[in-house]
């Protein structure tokens, strides 16, 4: 669109008239606004000038005009149109022939205001049309009067030239003012009026302006021959016809609304009717071809099972030739006996109304003598022909889902293996047995847990398929001891468990346990080769008031490593002193668990000396627990319960963030403390953790600590077991500047050819050579020849568990430089370092001689 043809638009920097006049009239273009402004100015200009000529007879004027307004409050709608007329063109037109066109304009604006009024919420309509219709009028109106002056000049002005020049009148009104009106909304839209729209919406208004005009023309003739009374006559009776005119056509409206209203209720019932109709037979079809059709069986039954009519899918599941084979015929013929009772009871339900439907799987008789298995669904079923309804039966094939089932089930509960149930399902079963326990206490049972002690031996030296026809052996034997009742299951591996029940004493058991250890005994024939074998058996009793079927299976497991480490091929009772160990190893657990999230152990530090000097080189951080109840706990124990648990990882990230936060105190309390080290050890699983090297980093940018100030310290048989795994570590672990040690140094099985090639710093030579030093003896070989080895390598040499000053001498004089243990130093709480650094720095005094330590116990960690 042209920016000339566009709405006004405007911004903030255009002048107020402007910016109100887009907010007043936003869908006016400028075409449009331009003649809206001039109808409206013009209007008003032709308005006041037609209110100085009227000021002449103020009162004829003036009742015409509010005559004409009034009847412009009152429309007359003309039936079946969406027009109407009010009977003010009369009165406008009376005006126009008495007193000449500017009463009349003044008139027919008051006529237009009322109109736009009651038509329109508009403001601008409401303006705009009072004017056009001025305009409009004094434009006809001037017309009339010139033509009834030119006639009246040559006296032609007679009755009859009076009428029709007035009617010609109002017709030129009617052209003017829709010519006027309809021109605005074609300015809008860009558009040039069309005369359809103008006579087509408003041909019935142009004929009530005509037939208005008449009648003011006969007013006017008979007020120009008898006067006013005339007039006074004329008004009541004009308002009485327009009275019964509006009462009449509104009267018609409502007949003829009425009457449609009937016409179109009959017509949608008849329509409703017949859709009806046609959705039953609809229906009717759609049932009958679904039935007829339908992919599963499908029967119309009565309630005492008699099939009225079946379906091809019905036949074809049950074998039978065609449907006059089972029609007649009852139901229950073609399902098994025990299925039977189920099924009346559910077509009893059905005929007393206890239910709508139902649902059960039987195992229904096909004809060649295959049983079926079938999902039947049985609901009411009304027939429109008769009077009695019946059933209809869907019946489903579901025999190969039935035997994906009990395969399913016989998979998922049995050992693919032995045939054997497996863990799931022993459990499901010790579950049951703990049960009938606790509602009968007179019940009494045993859970026997078997593992053999040789059987990886077998595997890696003759294969696993021996191994597994070795399996499948021993589950044979395992069955000929117990008795039928008891349950036997692989629960994985080679281990099994059974539950031997309703035991009169708990000497059977026993006497089951020493038959199976014979019978296991007995060498088995497999592929050749005779195979030896035993088994170590674990027991335990109901009466010891389990909960949880793995409660008990934990027991059963415990009593035989209990067995296993009492030497084997026996068996073991879990008894009260075996439990109470477990309960306190499983307190442990839960409170160590507690312990690291929480942050409630400690460290201490053990120095380690340069033994020339007496200088403090470093420290080996070691974790100490007390336990609020228990005291404080060993760390052989507690460090053993984080590596079975999986909380060494947490444990030896606590230590080391603690030791590397504590040295960085130290460091930068006294300048003579920046050489100081740290020794952290670590353990298998760290070794193993893929973010070993992430998590010191983490610990040193944490402390701010140089890596070259940190030793890590593993011992011998864990970096030999773990080498392949660890190597990578080690090696980023020593390129970032991470010291690694060797701990425990002697008593594993490290090569010299491994030794020479990783990437440790330092090697400790383990506390036992160094508790066993006399001179020329065995043990201070093995210590010369690694301080030897440490030399040749480069390796820094560190005694560990030095207890005497004579000790201490000896490794001087064999050339140990650096050592650790309790004639030099105890481990220590830090404050207690912290004094001793400031004291005497890092040099420490000469221990005495006489006073020997007490033993401690292993410092892991």
């Amino acid at each position: 669109m042209p920016a000339a043809e566009q709405p006004i638009q405007g911004n903030p920097a255009q002048p107020w008239w402007l910016r109100a006049h887009r907010a007043l009239m936003p869908d006016y273009n400028r075409k449009a606004a331009v003649y809206w402004w001039a109808i409206v100015l013009g209007g008003a200009a032709l308005l006041a000038h037609a209110l100085d000529a009227a000021l002449a007879r103020p009162l004829q004027i003036g009742t015409g005009i509010a005559f004409a307004m009034l009847a412009g409050l009152f429309p007359v709608r003309i039936p079946r149109s969406k027009n109407s007329f009010a009977a003010g063109e009369i009165f406008i037109f009376l005006l126009l022939l008495l007193y000449g066109p500017a009463a009349a304009a003044l008139a027919a604006a008051g006529e237009g205001l009322i109109g736009s009024w009651r038509t329109s919420k508009r403001w601008t309509s409401r303006i705009a049309s009072p004017a056009t219709a001025a305009i409009a009028m004094y434009a006809s109106g001037t017309a009339l009067h010139g033509v009834l002056g030119m006639l009246r000049g040559r006296a032609l002005d007679n009755a009859g030239v009076v009428l029709l020049a007035t009617m010609a009148s109002a017709v030129l009104y009617f052209l003017v003012n829709i010519v006027l009106v309809t021109a605005l909304p074609s300015l809008k839209r860009n558009q040039w009026p069309q005369p359809r729209e103008m006579f087509g919406n408003f041909g019935w208004i142009g004929i009530t302006f005509a037939g208005s005009a008449s009648v003011a023309g006969l007013l006017y003739l008979s007020f120009e021959q008898s006067g006013v009374t005339v007039l006074a006559g004329a008004v009541p009776v004009i308002v009485m016809l327009l009275t019964a005119l509006h009462t009449l056509f509104r009267q018609q409206e409502t007949d003829e609304a009425l009457h449609q209203g009937r016409v179109a209720a009959a017509e949608r019932e008849a329509e409703l009717a017949a859709r009806h109709i046609r959705e039953l037979e609809v229906s009717e079809r759609r049932f009958h071809s679904a039935f007829s059709h339908a992919s599963i069986g499908m029967a119309l039954v009565t309630f005492d099972a008699r099939m009225l009519q079946v379906n091809g899918a019905l036949c074809r599941l049950l074998g039978a030739p065609g449907e006059g084979a089972l029609v007649q015929q009852s139901f229950e013929s073609v399902v098994a006996d025990e299925h039977v009772p189920p099924l009346r009871r559910c077509l009893t339900q059905l005929e007393t109304q206890q239910s709508t439907s139902f649902e059960l799987e039987l195992q229904l008789r096909h004809c060649e003598g295959d049983d079926v298995w079938a999902s039947v669904h049985g609901s009411i079923f009304s027939d429109q022909e008769s009077d009695r309804p019946c059933m209809i039966l869907q019946v489903q094939d579901v025999t190969a889902r039935r035997r994906a089932e009990a395969e399913l089930q016989q998979i998922a509960f049995h050992d693919s293996l032995t045939g054997l149930p497996n863990r799931r399902r022993f459990q499901e079963q010790l579950a049951l047995a703990l049960t009938r326990a606790k509602r009968d206490p007179r019940h009494h049972f045993a859970l026997m847990f078997l593992d053999f002690d040789r059987f990886k031996v077998i595997n890696d030296s003759l294969g696993h398929a021996v191994g597994d026809e070795f399996l499948v052996a021993v589950s044979r034997r395992i069955q000929q001891q117990v008795r039928a009742h008891d349950t036997i299951a692989r629960l994985g591996g080679d281990e099994f468990a059974i539950l031997a029940e309703d035991l009169d004493r708990g000497a059977s058991v026993t006497a089951l346990a020493e038959r199976l250890l014979d019978t296991l005994r007995v060498p088995i024939a497999l592929g050749g080769t005779e195979i030896a074998t035993s088994a170590s058996i674990g027991i335990t009793f109901s009466c010891m008031g389990y909960a949880a079927p793995a409660d008990m299976l934990r027991d059963a497991d415990t009593a035989m490593y209990q067995a296993k480490a009492a030497g084997k091929a026996r068996y073991a009772l879990f008894d009260t002193a075996l439990h109470t160990q477990v309960a306190q190893r499983m307190r442990i657990e839960a409170d160590l668990r507690r312990a690291i999230e929480l942050g409630r152990l400690s460290v201490v530090y053990q120095p380690l000396i340069e033994l020339e000097c007496g200088r403090i080189a470093g420290f080996e951080a070691l974790a100490r627990w007390d336990h609020p109840e228990l005291g404080p706990i060993s760390p052989a124990t507690f460090i053993a319960v984080a590596e079975e648990t999986g909380l060494i990882v947490p444990l030896t990230d606590f230590v080391l963030r603690t030791a590397c936060r504590q040295l960085r105190d130290w460091q930068r309390s006294d300048p003579a403390n920046e050489d100081l080290c740290m020794h952290v050890n670590l353990s298998g699983h760290d070794v193993a953790h893929p973010a070993l090297v992430a998590r010191v980093q983490a610990a040193l940018a944490d402390a701010r600590v140089s890596p070259c100030c940190l030793t890590l310290e593993l011992t011998e048989n864990i970096l030999m077991e773990r080498l392949e795994l660890a190597l990578p570590a080690l090696r980023e672990l020593r390129r970032l500047g991470v010291g690694l040690s060797v701990d425990d140094f002697g008593t594993g099985y490290s090569s010299l050819q491994h030794l020479s090639t990783l990437p440790v710093d330092s090697l400790k030579v383990d506390r036992g050579f160094v508790a066993s030093l006399q001179r020329d003896s065995s043990d201070a070989a093995i210590v010369r020849a690694i301080l030897l080895l440490g030399e040749s390598l480069g390796k820094r040499i560190i005694a560990e568990g030095i207890e005497t000053a004579a000790q201490m001498e000896q490794l001087v004089r064999m050339g140990c430089t650096t050592g650790q243990g309790f004639h030099l130093s105890r481990p220590m709480a830090p404050e207690m370092i912290d004094d001793m650094l400031g004291s005497v720095g890092t040099r420490l005094p000469a221990p005495s001689a006489t006073a020997r330590p007490p033993q401690i116990a292993a410092t892991i960690h």
